[in-house]
C-alpha cells in the first residue's frame, strides 16, 4: 500500500516547508545578497536585469521582500539586506555554491548553473552540508 502522507506535488511540497521564503523569493535575495556582497547595494533596474524579469516584477518582490524583513528598500532607491537578510543570504549563496561544485565535481564540467538552479531550493541544510563533505572527497579523489 501506497503511504498517503509521503508523496506531494512539486508545488504541493514547497508548501509543506516551514520557512517563509519561497523559491522565487530565494532565488531574488540570493542575488541581492551576491550584488550587495560587492557593490553595496542594488537597483531595481539592475536585480531585474540579471534575473531576466520586468522591473516591475522584481519592484513588486522587492516590495514582498522587504514587508518579509528580509531587506531595506525605498521606491527608487536601493536595496540591501537587513541583518536577517544578510543571515539568510549568506546560507543561499552558501547553498548555490555547494550545489554548483557538486554537480561540476560529478558531471566534470563547470556548466552546471541552470541545473544548480534548478535543484538548489529543494535541499534542506542537513543535507547541503553532506552534500559539501561528499563534493570535499569526490574532489579529493580525482586529483589522487
Amino acid at each position: 500500500m501506497v503511504d498517503p502522507k509521503g508523496y506531494y506535488t512539486i508545488k504541493n511540497s514547497f508548501n509543506q516547508r516551514h520557512d517563509r521564503l519561497t523559491a522565487s523569493m530565494e532565488d531574488y535575495l540570493e542575488m541581492i545578497c551576491r550584488i550587495c556582497q560587492e557593490e553595496g547595494g542594488v537597483r531595481v533596474n539592475t536585480l531585474a536585469r540579471l534575473l531576466h524579469v520586468r522591473p516591475s516584477s522584481a519592484s513588486k518582490m522587492a516590495g514582498n521582500l522587504k514587508d518579509a524583513g528580509w531587506i531595506n528598500f525605498e521606491h527608487y532607491g536601493l536595496i540591501v539586506p537587513t541583518e536577517a537578510g544578510w543571515e539568510q543570504g549568506k546560507y543561499l549563496l552558501y547553498r548555490h555554491q555547494v550545489v554548483f561544485d557538486f554537480l561540476c565535481a560529478l558531471n566534470e564540467n563547470d556548466d552546471q548553473l541552470a541545473q544548480t538552479e534548478r535543484i538548489e531550493h529543494f535541499l534542506d541544510r542537513n543535507t547541503v552540508n553532506k552534500l559539501a563533505a561528499l563534493t570535499k572527497k569526490i574532489k579529493k579523489e580525482s586529483f589522487s
